[in-house]
């Protein structure tokens, strides 16, 4: 039995470091997948893949040289189409109510994501073929049904009493709503709901339910019943109680843990070698963005 994620200590939180590398698994006795992965845009992941000059020790797309920076967004992303693929449900985890960064990520994942399948799209191959032929057939088998892709639950930590008054919640799902208001998560919910006007024009307390926004207050020491908004750790158990009651869309077949387990690692290697995700990244290259 693996023991429980890591969770960052006094000593890794004052050298800056990251706790996870990569993507670490856990199973619950419910037979729960759990993933956790590796910090998103965190300096510590960048400054131990960057060499002197700049350039990255790690290579992302089929042994291109990138510079760190650069190759440090396309982990990001690449780490985020996987995830998006493989799993039923992301947590979307920002720090602070103003940050938008991961919103803005998780709009990349939905941009650059098409033609990677679910891993119940993958079959066992009983003979050696090359990526580009395991490319060719998830693309294949993706147009046969609508493409997957897991529901995002937006958390937001580390928030003030004034980041959780009524309003403020309110404006902040509003904001989510617009800012995710044409993307494949949109469209998925909004399938079965009847529209006489154009998405967006009007947004009421029903919409904002559409998209999963958890608030989660910073920790306090003296978490004290006279407190005005919810505590940290009711808000805790709010979070586990909702991800594990919600109803999300399956995968195009039923598929065995063992089987999810080898086909997320065949998807890994179409992600990787995505030309969608390549021509991004060249693209970045190109706006000047990011050093050569």
């Amino acid at each position: 039995m693996l023991p429980p994620f890591a969770i960052q200590s006094e000593e890794t939180r004052a050298m800056a470091r990251h706790c996870t590398v990569g993507i670490e698994p856990r199973i619950s006795a419910e037979r729960l997948i759990l993933l956790d992965t590796q910090s998103v845009f965190s300096p510590s992941v960048l400054s131990e893949i960057m060499r002197p000059d700049g350039s990255s020790t790690v290579s992302v797309l089929s042994g291109e040289s990138l510079s760190a920076e650069l190759a440090h967004e396309i982990m990001n992303i690449q780490l985020g189409v996987l995830l998006a693929s493989i799993c039923h449900i992301l947590l979307v985890v920002s720090e602070g109510v103003h940050d938008n960064s991961m919103w803005h990520m998780m709009l990349t994942v939905d941009l650059l994501k098409h033609g990677i399948p679910d891993p119940s799209c993958i079959t066992p191959l009983h003979s050696q073929s090359s990526t580009l032929g395991l490319h060719k057939e998830g693309k294949d088998k993706v147009h046969e049904v609508e493409e997957y892709i897991g529901t995002p639950v937006f958390v937001h930590t580390k928030l003030q009493d004034q980041d959780l008054s009524p309003p403020n919640i309110v404006q902040t799902k509003k904001a989510l709503l617009q800012y995710f208001g044409s993307s494949s998560f949109m469209r998925r919910k909004c399938a079965n709901k009847p529209t006489d006007q154009p998405a967006m024009t009007q947004i009421n307390a029903k919409d904002t339910e559409l998209l999963d926004l958890l608030m989660i207050p910073y920790k306090n020491k003296d978490d004290s019943p006279e407190a005005q908004c919810e505590s940290y750790v009711s808000s805790l158990w709010k979070l586990r109680d909702q991800v594990l009651s919600m109803n999300c869309p399956s995968f195009t077949r039923n598929v065995s843990e063992r089987d999810w387990l080898k086909s997320s690692a065949k998807i890994w290697e179409l992600v990787k070698s995505s030309p969608i995700i390549a021509e991004y990244s060249r693209t970045l290259l190109s706006s000047g963005m990011f050093r050569r």
